[in-house]
């Protein structure tokens, strides 16, 4: 789907409109007849005139925010491609009560991600019509904020298209070579990949245990954003994320039911690969170091064992209690390293917990931090995203809960309380000094069920990488 920017709507384009309440002159004879509804997300195909319009319903004018844009600019799309197809022009709207800078990233962006469809491998082709192009309709200057929307939203939706892949599919070796890929077509990124023999001499312990089951081998794969004139030279901003390619459970199986869903264990990974890529596209001069920890923890000969002691990269021993608590030993080296190459402000990104889905449910993930201030930084940037977080608790008293009688440290716990920040606090004994925080995105990162707003196909949804470049953006202004 093509998008643009004109002044005027091109021939032959339907347009696309929100009713809200008061509804707007053009929209208020349909309201009154009740040709179309001013309720949140309805949609309806109606005329204005002689021009073909689907007009979504928008609530109340007062609460229109980027959301509901967003919901609306999806909901025309799939509209129209279960009749029509075609082109649709929006025009924007100056009485919103959202400059129009944020109602174009905001069209954008629920155009382009509520388009998404996760049936690559389907041989059929899907039924329907296509929308052709998505034009924006303005005479004011939103040509940077288009283009930053577009530009990240394309980056989501590649997001979406690596936690989709399957495990037959995406190893941690073919996972370094799409990274290696991205970075080719960049200018200012490169990318490495650090092997097994690469990650013993760093002493790497915990990330090569939790790989040790597979015939697939780790890899811990760096990518490296160096803007030409970075804002602050002082400033790294370190991005690490859980890339478990398959979650199995290892030797701690886990059930049969929705296991197919671990191949989305990778979802972090995916954020902050795509994120650092979104930050390169844009131009954001922020310099970014991504460290991805890939395994895939499986079930074999070769397999970590409850009972194991490890000793992780720091030089800290870990008593391993459950082999399906995984995602914590691969960051732990991860994390490790992404200090040790000098980040100075470090966020992770992992499927960590599902105790975290079931607080917070989809449109949420969880958020802990060491330092205030950051986590200020990453709560204000997931609001302006659209990619939500909500701060919990690290207060040190939770770090009893790790304590083990036979190492420094234990990666599960039988109590079964607090699991989140249990988690967190043992991910804070390898994340060194300075501003650090940890997004546990268990719910937001891939849907069993639709979320029913633009983000509504199940599967990846990349959430994450708006939030990195809102982020970046934070850090570029002195």
């Amino acid at each position: 789907m093509e998008i643009a920017v004109t002044s005027s709507a091109p021939d032959g384009a339907v347009l696309g409109l929100v009713a809200t309440e008061p509804p707007s002159i053009e929209l208020a004879g349909l309201v009154a007849t009740g040709e179309v509804t001013t309720k949140r997300g309805n949609a309806h195909v109606a005329r204005i005139g002689d021009q073909r319009a689907v007009v979504v319903g928008g609530g109340p004018r007062d609460a229109v925010d980027a959301d509901v844009l967003r919901d609306a600019a999806a909901a025309i799309v799939r509209e129209l491609r279960t009749t029509t197809g075609g082109a649709v022009a929006w025009p924007l709207d100056e009485a919103l009560p959202l400059p129009l800078g944020d109602q174009a990233a905001a069209v954008v962006e629920g155009a382009l991600l509520g388009s998404y469809e996760p049936g690559a491998w389907k041989t059929v082709t899907r039924e329907g019509a296509e929308v052709s192009a998505f034009t924006l309709v303005s005479e004011g200057d939103i040509g940077e904020a288009f283009r930053r929307a577009e530009t990240t939203a394309g980056w989501t939706n590649r997001a979406r298209d690596l936690v989709n892949r399957p495990g037959n599919d995406l190893t941690p070796e073919t996972f370094a070579d799409y990274a290696f890929g991205i970075a080719d077509g960049l200018d200012g990124l490169t990318a490495e990949s650090l092997g097994p023999d690469e990650m013993r001499a760093l002493g790497m312990g915990a990330l090569l245990a939790v790989g040790a089951g597979s015939v697939n081998e780790p890899r811990l794969i760096v990518l490296r954003w160096e803007p030409p004139a970075p804002a602050r030279n002082d400033l790294l901003l370190g991005l690490v994320g859980k890339g478990i390619t398959f979650d199995s459970g290892g030797i701690s199986l886990k059930p049969a039911t929705h296991m197919e869903d671990m191949k989305g264990d990778m979802a972090g990974a995916a954020t902050v690969v795509a994120g650092i890529a979104a930050l390169a596209a844009l131009g954001i001069p922020v310099r970014t170091l991504a460290v991805v920890a890939a395994a895939e923890n499986m079930p074999g000969s070769g397999s970590l064992r409850p009972g194991d002691i490890l000793t992780a990269a720091n030089g800290k021993t870990i008593e391993v209690t459950n082999t399906d608590a995984e995602g914590r030993l691969v960051l732990a080296d991860a994390l490790w390293y992404a200090h040790e190459q000098g980040a100075t402000h470090t966020v992770d990104f992992a499927t960590l917990t599902g105790i975290m889905a079931r607080a917070l449910g989809d449109m949420y993930a969880g958020v802990f931090a060491n330092d205030d201030l950051w986590l200020n930084e990453i709560v204000s940037a997931g609001e302006s995203s659209g990619d939500y977080v909500w701060p919990f608790p690290l207060h040190p008293r939770y770090r009893r809960m790790i304590d083990s009688e036979f190492a420094d440290m234990k990666n599960s716990s039988l109590r079964g309380v607090g699991g989140p920040i249990y988690a967190t606090s043992f991910l804070e004994e390898f994340a060194g000094e300075g501003p650090w925080a940890h997004i546990d995105m268990a719910g937001t990162g891939l849907l069993t069920w639709s979320r029913g707003d633009y983000l509504s196909q199940i599967g990846g949804t990349g959430w994450g990488v708006r939030l990195i470049t809102a982020l970046a953006e934070r850090l570029s202004t002195p």
